[in-house]
């Protein structure tokens, strides 16, 4: 058990100092969860820190899955047997730069629902988490004999509000559903975010990344005894779509970390190994005052974070530097350090058709009618992309066709042709549009990047969610098609497919395992992988039906997407990888959903390349 009295940390009675990594589960195909736990703990730290995001554990409302990605007591388990304490932060919002900061998007239907608030309706739906999610967590807690030695209240909730009512409602439902260790709250080294995130009689912590001394000063204002912990110390940073890599000097960060262990602090490292975002699951942010203002941010597939255990397991020079300065407050393992995880050699994959997905619309979804265009969120779609399709009566002189309230970009044809795109952060902007005396048919296709998962405007609806209009005129009378993608089997494949600009699927095959096609030539070895697109636009890959991620070669920073071993087939470790009950084969393959300009070829590359670097804010 952990506890703490006035002169620090106590495990099982023991003074104890807690030094521990972030790794998120969900962030890490569980083939791979403990190898990197063993990286971790190669590092030196004692406990491992993870979110439990609301939404990647809900598949429908009401209920919830604790199996294969998400089988929290598996990572739990396997960080037990690493030599790891763990601490559980279950939300319900856990901001961590993922889609809707963990909260499900079918919260944003109800647009009245106040979020992260006393509201009675939000209070409902996390009380509705809870007894889902709590059952699955107290076999893990300490008090009943296993690894989960805290849980947090919330997440950094001084930086968004100062609902006391609220604080106290979510310590409360841990409380009453059984949760006995210890408990704390972790927000901003500032006053205004420690008065309004803090919780009375509960562990208070801090998120910083500089400058230990001054911010465990604040800290110490509002913990007036015992333990100072930093709970996220941000020893890296995310990026966004559009910028460079971010990425902070290792000796420089590990000399803030020995100046935080030298004060007799107890660190959380944020991240020590950061992951990737696959599927839909990257978040986004917003700098905009409003939801309609420009402003938008997505956060990139990668989540590497400039972490001291790379994306792909790399044991980086900032891991040696930490592992230096850990090693003087704490003993080592003495294991020695694992190696690079093995690599699948360079390829180029083979074209096996394409299809336009406005030709592919009714095996992807159902319409469904109403007079306004259906926002993703009144559909009851999480993630993907919206088709809207509505007539326009002619003629009509050229008038800009313009999209109020639009989440994120969309691409507009007339007749099937291409009229251009319209993009959330240009909200003023609008297509010339003529009609001729026959009238014709408008096509819209929203594709969604990740909701806003920090700050106040979380109301991040997706799809169109108010109106659009041609010249002064509101157009009605629509059809809104979701299409969440999980799904491409039926996709009808031509050889001769489109390579036109403008949404389409493209499919390739390659084969890791022998030296002919692609060349390869990994004799199917369990290996990692990277995929290139090079000169290709803005879109999403699929590897054997599992979905990587977005990618955005033209915007960067990012140019590959790490497709870790196990979705490898011939070099993966079981091919579990929601693939199209394929023979077991070496030939893997490769779907592309391309946005715009596609380009001639997929890359398998033996490298990672996640674009020019910049220097990490100073937080």
């Amino acid at each position: 058990m952990l506890s703490y009295d006035e002169t620090g940390f106590r495990r099982d009675g023991a003074p104890h100092r807690v030094i521990s990594g972030g790794l998120h589960y969900f962030r890490v195909h569980p083939g791979l969860w403990e190898d990197r736990l063993r990286r971790l703990r190669a590092l030196g730290v004692n406990t491992v820190d993870t979110y439990v995001p609301w939404n990647f554990h809900e598949t429908a409302p009401g209920r919830a899955d604790f199996t294969g990605p998400r089988d929290l007591a598996g990572f739990c388990g396997l960080a037990r047997e690493c030599g790891l304490d763990v601490i559980v932060r279950p939300g319900p919002y856990i901001c961590a730069e993922w889609e809707f900061g963990g909260l499900p998007a079918r919260l944003l239907a109800d647009g009245e629902m106040r979020l992260r608030t006393a509201d009675p309706r939000y209070l409902a739906e996390v009380d509705g988490w809870f007894d889902a999610l709590v059952p699955e967590l107290l076999p893990l807690l300490a008090s009943r004999g296993g690894p989960v030695v805290a849980v947090q209240i919330e997440n950094e909730y001084g930086s968004f509000g100062n609902d006391s009512a609220y604080r106290a409602h979510i310590e409360e439902a841990l409380l009453t559903r059984g949760v006995d260790v210890l408990m704390f709250t972790a927000d901003g080294a500032e006053d205004a975010m420690q008065q309004g995130g803090g919780v009375a009689g509960r562990l208070a912590t801090a998120t910083f990344g500089s400058r230990p001394k001054e911010r465990l000063a604040t800290l110490r204002r509002y913990q007036t005894s015992g333990p100072l912990t930093a709970m996220e110390f941000w020893i890296g940073w995310f990026d966004h779509w559009g910028e460079q890599h971010h990425v902070r000097d290792p000796e420089e960060a590990a000399a803030e970390l020995d100046e935080l262990l030298a004060s007799g602090a107890s660190v959380n490292l944020y991240m020590a190994h950061g992951g990737t975002n696959f599927g839909w699951w990257a978040g986004a942010n917003h700098t905009g005052q409003r939801p309609f203002d420009a402003g938008y941010q997505p956060t990139a597939t990668s989540y590497d974070y400039d972490a001291p255990i790379g994306e792909a397991g790399e044991l980086t020079p900032k891991f040696h530097a930490f592992r230096e300065v850990i090693g003087r407050y704490t003993a080592l393992p003495r294991d020695p350090l694992p190696p690079l995880p093995p690599r699948l050699a360079p390829g180029t994959a083979a074209g096996a058709g394409s299809v336009a997905l406005l030709d592919a619309l009714d095996v992807l979804g159902a319409p469904v009618a109403d007079s306004a265009p259906l926002s993703m969120e009144r559909l009851g779609q999480a993630h993907g992309l919206v088709h809207y399709r509505t007539r326009i009566t002619g003629p009509r002189p050229a008038m800009p066709l313009r999209i109020d309230g639009l989440g994120d970009r969309a691409h507009v044809f007339v007749d099937g042709v291409p009229l251009g795109t319209l993009d959330r952060n240009a909200p003023g902007g609008g297509l010339p549009l003529a009609v001729g005396p026959d009238g014709a048919v408008l096509d819209i296709v929203v594709r969604a990047w990740g909701r806003v998962n920090y700050g106040p405007l979380l109301d991040d609806r997706k799809g169109i969610w108010r109106a659009v209009h041609h010249g002064h005129q509101q157009l009605l009378g629509w059809e809104s098609r979701p299409l969440p993608l999980d799904d491409l089997a039926r996709l009808p494949w031509r050889a001769d497919g489109p390579r036109a600009p403008g949404p389409s699927f493209h499919r390739f095959r390659l084969d890791t395992g022998s030296a002919d096609a692609g060349g390869a030539g990994n004799a199917g070895a369990p290996a990692d992988g990277f995929l290139a697109l090079p000169g290709w636009t803005s879109g999403l890959l699929w590897l054997n039906g599992f979905l990587l991620g977005h990618y955005d070669t033209a915007r960067g920073p990012q140019q590959t997407l790490y497709a870790p071993s196990p979705l490898w087939r011939g070099g993966g470790a079981d091919g579990d990888s929601g693939a199209d009950g394929h023979d077991g084969s070496a030939c893997n393959e490769i779907v592309v959903l391309e946005m715009a300009e596609p380009g001639e070829r997929v890359e398998l590359r033996d490298e990672p390349d996640l674009g020019p670097r910049a220097a990490a804010p100073e937080v």
